[in-house]
């Protein structure tokens, strides 16, 4: 585990997980040792992490003045291991005691914070600590979980004289969204992956100025992600939109039913959230209630083109064609619901997927875009065509399906073993519709009034090509072009569809 010697000589350890660009990751506990955190719920496979482990705690050594366990005498540490690393400005995360610490970092060396993700954060840093009456109200949330009258009433017969470590103990089954044996494996290494001691000490007087902290974070101009759980008592989402608004750039999301540690409640929907947050090209909309995370390239004024990607794909695989695009046009690839880097909320379908393109373009302002689909990317596009003409300029449909009933129909589908690139309820809720679709999403092809190209895909193909054909002479004003491709055309003959796509005027 490398080290490093900060400001007073004491020699602090980190690990590193992952790949991409570093972050920074502070610990809570107080004064936890970083191992509870995990991967943050598979983070690494989009960053590197550089998790910290607080002087006194894991790796790093006791120091010898133990009134440096004060949160504000530890900011010292995070500039030093700033300095190690070598890098001018960090991506900066703090999880629960461990986001006061990075709030006052942020508010102590802001030129040097490029973004800033608060988890489950109380913060007493800028005075919003969560009160007793906050947390046992929050509690009441898992009045039905047959746990919680134990649970409950070992908490309420704790007294002052309550041990830290006891009372914390006694805490852990609240702050879970599922008190299941995954949360309760985790919860397992609480006392002994924390310094008592120096917890003790973190919040010690002096520790913060909330009046001067709130002054230095409204001049902050990174963007900053405050992540709540629904279920945490600590803060409530409430309370983490107050702390949300003490910056000038800050996007609140809560979490849903998940407690103090989400990315053990939800691994994906905590990964896909920060993710998301951190990466630059990204972008989100919430649309209906569900995040959609989306990427933006070409000249902010040009014509407007949205790209829709298929089953099981996302946004990136339209990454080339949209850097060629977008030497002329404003491009917008999304992330459907169930796919990517958006939020999987478990309902799925093609007139959902429909409706989600309509909300997106319009929460846009991108009325009259040109809109190219993929596969069932092309089905929600052309169903919206059918039901609100006005949000569609130019309509492009490669390898779409036609909707008529399969023959067999598709048996349902076991996911396989390794990770997927979606929700697997997409899967079957899309091919249920596939088996028995609606019968007027072919009947009202002819409603279509937007000049449309139907992109083909040859003999190697799954999809009936004779299909193709019969869509085309049913919409208005239609070409039709066959690329040897396959069903993934832009992908396997991308100068070709591109030049197609030319052709057609995009």
């Amino acid at each position: 585990m490398p080290q490093f010697r900060t400001y007073d000589g004491t020699r602090l350890s980190y690990r590193t997980l992952g790949t991409g660009e570093p972050l920074l990751v502070l610990p809570g506990g107080p004064m936890r040792d970083a191992s509870y955190l995990g991967d943050l719920g598979g983070l690494n496979a989009h960053r590197t992490l550089i998790v910290l482990d607080p002087r006194g705690t894991g790796g790093s050594d006791v120091p010898a003045d133990p009134a440096t366990y004060r949160c504000d005498r530890q900011i010292a540490d995070v500039e030093a291991l700033r300095t190690h690393l070598g890098l001018d400005r960090i991506d900066l995360l703090g999880h629960s005691a461990g986001g006061n610490l990075a709030l006052l970092y942020a508010a102590a060396h802001p030129e040097r914070v490029r973004s800033l993700v608060l988890v489950t954060t109380r913060g007493r840093a800028v005075g919003l600590g969560t009160s007793d009456e906050e947390w046992d109200e929050a509690a009441a949330v898992f009045a039905d979980r047959p746990w919680y009258p134990e649970a409950w009433a070992a908490l309420e017969a704790a007294g002052p004289d309550t041990p830290m470590p006891r009372l914390a103990a006694l805490a852990m089954p609240f702050s879970y969204g599922r008190w299941d044996e995954a949360a309760q494996a985790h919860a397992a290494g609480l006392d002994e992956q924390t310094n008592w001691t120096a917890a003790q000490a973190f919040y010690g007087e002096g520790a913060f100025d909330p009046a001067a902290t709130r002054r230095a974070l409204r001049e902050l101009t990174a963007p900053v992600l405050v992540l709540a759980g629904g279920y945490d008592g600590g803060p409530t989402p409430a309370r983490a939109a107050e702390i949300a608004a003490c910056f000038p750039h800050a996007e609140l999301v809560v979490q849903p039913a998940a407690g103090h540690f989400p990315w053990v409640d939800d691994p994906g929907a905590f990964r896909r959230t920060v993710a998301a947050f951190l990466d630059p090209r990204v972008r989100t909309v919430t649309v209906d209630g569900v995040r959609l995370a989306y990427r933006v390239d070409g000249p902010e004024h040009a014509p407007p083109v949205v790209l829709v990607h298929g089953r099981g794909e996302n946004s990136a695989g339209w990454a080339d064609l949209a850097r060629e695009l977008a030497a002329d046009r404003r491009v917008y690839a999304l992330d459907l619901r169930g796919h990517g880097l958006s939020d999987w909320p478990g309902t799925y379908g093609f007139g959902v997927f429909r409706d989600e393109l309509g909300g997106f373009i319009k929460a846009l302002g991108l009325a009259g875009a040109t809109v190219i689909g993929h596969s069932m990317g092309g089905a929600a596009a052309y169903l919206l065509a059918q039901r609100e003409p006005e949000l569609i300029g130019r309509l492009v449909l490669e390898e779409a399906p036609v909707f008529f009933p399969l023959d067999p129909p598709r048996v349902p589908a076991e996911p396989p073993s390794g990770p997927v690139g979606l929700d697997w309820a997409v899967v079957g809720a899309t091919d249920a519709e596939l088996n028995d679709p609606d019968p007027a999403w072919r009947a009202d092809l002819s409603r279509i009034t937007a000049p449309t190209l139907i992109v083909s895909g040859g003999r190697s193909s799954h999809l009936p090509q004779e299909q193709q054909a019969w869509m085309a002479e049913r919409i208005q004003d239609t070409a039709l072009v066959t690329i040897k491709g396959g069903h993934l055309v832009h992908q396997n003959r991308p100068e070709k569809f591109l030049a197609a796509l030319r052709k057609f005027g995009v």
